[in-house]
């Protein structure tokens, strides 16, 4: 519920930030987070009531549309043949460094580094290991029927190659505009950057309303299938949680969003970090569990048992034919020499 939370108080004060960079509102106070806290939270509350099969897979696409027509504005205006040198260029560089950067801690680096590491790149682990139980779920839920092969095609590397495209474009132009002077940093805020990237081009501020409603509904659809697995979790996995019980846990995330963004004030972003870190911990020795767990329940499958016992039978098989094979041919090597035995005789 803390990895929805922070999801839910990180969109708050980004679209928060939206809107101000757009003009709409100015000195935007609590009452803005609160009440944009209260839409999202209406929204996939909504959505989980429609079901799987409506509400979310229609803002999945929407998403993606959405998606994709960003990522290519911010292509198209922006550094274009920079933005593609990066792209075969940072993956090498990931896969050439991925055991330092891994092993990598925030004591360790120096400076920057080092502030960087325990602001964002720790925090982001913590975040996504708050994610892992609702979203392994969600995913093996909408998965069924599907290949292992299929699931991790489907699950790691396509989003790895999106996101990978997606940095690219982006993080390739904030680049650019940092060297030639065009500074989208403005006051520090992280989630006003965004927008600052964008109002550098034209049109930048029909862009931004795109990524304010891309924030919405990336939010709705994620914050859905938590609540929905949340709600099948409260009921002993039951596959069609009653609506009810999820409505009563998105009611429950967006409270504790809610506190988190108050508790914060100016400093929201870091009191939202902080809880998330210290409430993630303690699932990462569940996931540690989980990897044994899955090659024990994959040993144990009806469909790979039935595939070893066919493997089984299949060597037997061809075991009994190759002696069957054999043991025919030593009685034709047997009667062949009888034969010429007879001939030897009659002569």
């Amino acid at each position: 519920m803390f990895g929805t939370a922070c999801s839910l108080g990180l969109g708050a004060l980004q679209i928060r930030a939206g809107l101000e960079a757009s003009g709409l509102v100015h000195n935007p106070g609590n009452g803005l987070i609160v009440t944009i806290v209260a839409i999202l939270t209406l929204a996939f509350m909504m959505s989980a009531f429609s079901g799987v099969g409506r509400g979310i897979q229609i803002l999945s696409n929407i998403n993606m549309i959405l998606a994709a027509v960003l990522a290519l504005f911010v292509f198209a205006f922006g550094p274009t043949v920079t933005q593609l040198n990066l792209l075969p260029g940072s993956i090498g560089s990931y896969l050439s460094q991925f055991f330092e950067m891994a092993s990598r801690t925030a004591a360790s680096a120096n400076g920057t580094a080092g502030k960087w590491l325990s602001s964002w790149s720790i925090f982001y682990w913590a975040w996504w290991i708050s994610w892992s139980p609702f979203v392994g779920m969600f995913l093996a839920r909408i998965s069924r029927g599907r290949t292992i092969k299929e699931f991790c095609l489907g699950v790691m590397l396509v989003p790895a190659g999106l996101s990978t495209v997606w940095f690219a474009i982006f993080g390739g132009t904030a680049i650019v505009m940092e060297q030639t002077g065009k500074s989208i940093y403005g006051d520090g805020n992280a989630e006003q950057q965004l927008f600052n990237l964008l109002h550098q081009f034209p049109g930048g501020t029909a862009a931004g309303f795109v990524a304010i409603l891309l924030l919405a509904t990336f939010f709705i659809t994620s914050a859905d299938s938590a609540s929905t697995v949340m709600g099948s979790m409260s009921q002993n996995g039951r596959g069609d949680a009653a609506p009810w019980l999820s409505a009563l846990w998105g009611l429950l995330t967006a409270l504790v969003g809610i506190t988190l963004l108050l508790a914060g004030g100016d400093d929201a972003l870091n009191s939202v970090q902080s809880v998330t870190i210290v409430a993630s911990t303690p699932f990462l020795f569940v996931i540690v569990g989980l990897m044994f767990a899955i090659v024990k329940g994959l040993q144990r499958d009806v469909i790979y048992l039935d595939l070893r016992e066919r493997e089984r039978f299949g060597r037997q098989l061809a075991l009994e034919r190759r002696l069957h094979r054999e043991a025919d041919e030593r009685e034709e090597r047997r009667r062949r020499a009888k034969q010429k035995q007879q001939q030897r005789r009659s002569r």
